[in-house]
């Protein structure tokens, strides 16, 4: 494991070379209805809907399990998710031959929760109450981890998962040279940090005239508050999201430290306009995204920050979606 928090790009570079053998190369699809929507110059969505496990997870978790001690994937990992990183960790492990155990909040969706067993981990799930949901479940997988003699891994604060989950940006960048263009603006959504992390840095170092916004929801932009005060904030209990996978009250401090350092700004989205960026995204683009994955294109389309004239690039993070739930939302839109 490095021992950097901020992750150099060779270390980058040496994470996508492994990582990118073992992922899928997902699309980067132009969009001019949405350009002449929004008056940008040029739009590219990343869909890592369409990625193996169904979101950019599958990226981070691969690449953290490379790095464990013959002893450590011996005897197994057990980590906590909502969801995305859940997948992602259980499809990784089940690759590698690695026992995974997922404790997992009890109102994660169903569809998420059933995925991850599908792919072999050993699911647990935690009752929260009136407690914030990722706290119970961390506390839980301490637990276990000490008990049964099985590594700990966080979902997203740990630079190892930052560096794996860089493999999005790097692909996307090389991705746009291919069609000779370079983003002048990226979103991002950004739930705990890790994927934002991983890609504001690849960007950071490689494409650096590129201004990186990270998107989240109302009353959980723990990391827009945080870079505006210059020091990790801890969100209160508030109303849920519709993105139960950007329910972080908190940033990590590796992610935090990358953000920093690549100069990200954070703006909100409501869930009414994650549901709208939901029909549009499958109206338009014939994506299916979950409200997670679809809030960085709320964020396009929201207006808040001007792309006259700009070429934008959009990650599309997650597709994990039930299709009764996906049909619930698009009848709220």
């Amino acid at each position: 494991m490095t021992t950097m928090l901020v992750p150099s790009l060779d270390h980058l570079r040496q994470a996508y070379a492994v990582t990118a053998k073992a992922t899928q190369i997902t699309p980067l699809l132009e969009s001019a209805a949405l350009a002449r929507e929004t008056g940008a110059a040029r739009v590219f969505i990343k869909p890592e809907s369409l990625q193996w496990a169904g979101s950019f997870k599958v990226r981070g978790a691969y690449w953290r399990l490379k790095r464990l001690s013959p002893d450590e994937a011996k005897k197994g990992v057990v980590a906590y998710s909502s969801g995305n990183f859940a997948q992602g960790l259980a499809a990784a492990g089940q690759a590698l031959g690695i026992p995974v155990t997922i404790v997992m909040p009890i109102d994660a969706p169903a569809a998420k929760r059933d995925a991850t067993a599908g792919y072999g981990a050993r699911v647990v799930l935690t009752d929260h109450g009136e407690r914030a949901r990722e706290e119970v479940a961390a506390a839980k997988a301490r637990e276990i981890a000490e008990t049964e003699n099985l590594t700990l891994l966080h979902p997203f604060d740990d630079p190892e998962i930052v560096a794996g989950q860089a493999g999005a940006g790097l692909e996307a960048l090389e991705q746009l040279d291919a069609k000779g263009a370079s983003a002048d603006l990226l979103f991002c959504s950004v739930g705990g940090g890790g994927l934002i992390g991983g890609v504001s840095l690849a960007f950071h170092y490689l494409s650096p005239a590129t201004e990186i916004i990270g998107v989240e929801p109302e009353g959980f932009n723990g990391m827009g508050s945080s870079l505006a005060h210059g020091a990790i904030e801890t969100m209160p209990i508030g109303p849920k999201s519709i993105c139960d996978g950007l329910m972080s009250r908190r940033p990590g401090e590796a992610p935090f430290a990358a953000v920093k350092t690549a100069g990200v700004r954070g703006i909100t989205v409501d869930d009414a306009s994650v549901r709208n960026a939901m029909r549009i995204a499958f109206e338009r683009m014939k994506l299916v995204l979950e409200p997670s994955g679809a809030a960085s294109l709320a964020a396009l389309l929201g207006g808040k920050v001007d792309v006259a004239g700009r070429t934008v690039l959009v990650v599309a993070t997650g597709g994990n979606v039930s299709l009764a739930d996906f049909m619930a939302h698009m009848n709220h839109a």
